[in-house]
């Protein structure tokens, strides 16, 4: 390891509580990225932090070193404004999908730099690899290419963006640190910091497959996010949103493409129809969310005066046909055979076998668990047990049946996608442990319980 530095001393110091300066975090870094630090120091480092934390100088140091460890993304002057959303990850959180074009639409850049799924939180990149040709690694010049003559990219970071955080990640995922809120903040900010964005909402999950399952949880690790964003001059904030029923009526790679498409084709929206004409309703969550992460990033970047002035300019960009347009423009700025993805969107099912899963009785859906749907999806070949795992792009459910829904006996709660009939019949008895159904309607909850600002 260069200079005089001793990592074992440093290690040493995290374990017993104390703290490590911006200079011994960037020598850590930079060390590791090389090489240097072998995996049995770097994992008693890991373990050291999960145990005895960062603070915010420390999170911070961390975070930008981590950023400088490879290239950041250079963009040429522009009045358009560099915006960008991340998730936290869910079931059937399809979010970025019809963000991007529609903030691109709405006069802004957008690299959106995402990842893939593991376990049951699926990945942005996963979903859009069910595009036929559709590429997600593009190398540096290519994203900036597109983002200024198109307006979006959705993509995976290059082998030169950030390459400390890969390797650390994939430690952290083998030695029991990945849910440390400092390592998790500097995983998730070094990246954005790389796009050199100016404005970024995070949609921080909360629930039953969410990642932070409480909201207090989930709430640390928003705060640490927005207050490390502003601090590095990207005016952040955060909504915390429920992950307990998945988001959207459709949750699987292809399914949840479909249904991005399906929403940025509905365009005849009213504003006294949003909760009444039931083909809105079905969008309504998604919708929701998108408008609001749109409506935000207007406020933050000073286009709009208000939020409410800032939701109804993104409604009426969504229920115009440009979205759609900048979607079609967008995938084949990355490769995409647009003729095929229509063809494949023509098709009511990709998948060798659907089976629909009835409700036995009348009443209202009071429960749609998300994370027994995220495993049942994973287990049909949907999601990854290890990074190595081939994903079944076509495998899913769809048509879910939400808290709220009224059924009677022989409605669809959902439809499953499955490769073989037994993948289908095995899926489904699981499912029925997903879905409860009362005689009276629930009470509504709350889509976006909290919004965290500087």
């Amino acid at each position: 390891m260069p200079g005089k530095l001793n990592f074992l001393t440093l290690i040493e110091r995290k374990r017993d509580g104390g703290r490590l300066t911006a200079g011994e975090l960037a020598q850590i870094v930079r060390a590791y990225a090389a090489d240097q630090i072998p995996d049995y120091q770097m994992a008693a480092f890991l373990m050291a932090v999960y145990f005895s934390g960062l603070n915010a100088d420390e999170t911070r140091a961390l975070t930008l070193a981590m950023r400088d460890s490879g290239v950041t993304l250079q963009f040429p002057k522009d009045t358009r404004p560099l915006v960008d959303k991340h998730s936290t990850g869910g079931v059937g959180d399809k979010v970025s999908l019809p963000l991007a074009p529609l903030l691109a639409c709405l006069g802004f850049r957008v690299p959106m730099i995402s990842g893939r799924g593991l376990g049951i939180t699926g990945g942005t990149l996963d979903k859009l690899d069910s595009i036929p040709g559709l590429k997600t690694l593009l190398p540096t010049e290519r994203i900036v290419e597109i983002v200024q003559t198109v307006g979006c990219v959705i993509c995976g970071q290059t082998d030169q963006m950030v390459p400390a955080d890969k390797k650390l990640y994939a430690l952290r995922d083998v030695t029991g640190t990945v849910p440390s809120i400092p390592l998790i903040v500097a995983s998730i900010m070094s990246k954005k910091l790389a796009e050199r964005i100016s404005a970024l909402v995070l949609d921080v999950k909360f629930g039953r497959a969410a990642f932070m399952q409480t909201m207090t949880d989930a709430r640390k690790l928003a705060k640490a996010m927005v207050t490390l964003g502003n601090q590095c001059g990207v005016n952040t904030r955060a909504i915390l949103t429920d992950m307990n029923t998945p988001l959207g009526r459709a949750a699987g790679n292809w399914l949840e493409v479909k249904e991005s498409v399906e929403l940025l084709n509905h365009r005849t929206v009213k504003p006294n129809q949003r909760f009444n004409d039931s083909t809105v309703q079905r969008f309504n969550d998604l919708r929701t969310l998108v408008l609001t992460c749109a409506a935000h990033l207007l406020v933050q970047t000073g286009r709009a005066r208000s939020f409410a002035a800032a939701y109804k300019q993104a409604e009426d960009c969504l229920n115009s046909a440009a979205p759609r347009k900048k979607w079609d423009e967008m995938l084949v700025a990355q490769g995409a055979d647009l003729d095929a993805f229509n063809e494949k969107l023509a098709h009511d099912y990709t998948a060798p076998v659907v089976l629909e899963l009835k409700a036995k009785h009348d009443g209202f859906v009071s429960r749609c668990d998300a994370r027994v749907i995220g495993e049942v999806i994973r287990d049909l070949g949907g999601g990854r047990l290890t990074k190595e795992t081939k994903i079944n792009f076509d495998v899913g459910v769809d048509r879910l049946a939400k808290p709220g829904d009224k059924v009677q006996p022989g409605s669809t709660l959902c439809r499953i996608h499955a490769v073989t009939l037994a993948d289908a019949d095995a899926a489904a008895k699981r499912l029925e442990t997903a879905f409860a159904i009362s005689r009276s309607a629930p009470r509504p909850s709350r889509l976006i319980a909290e919004v965290i600002t500087r």
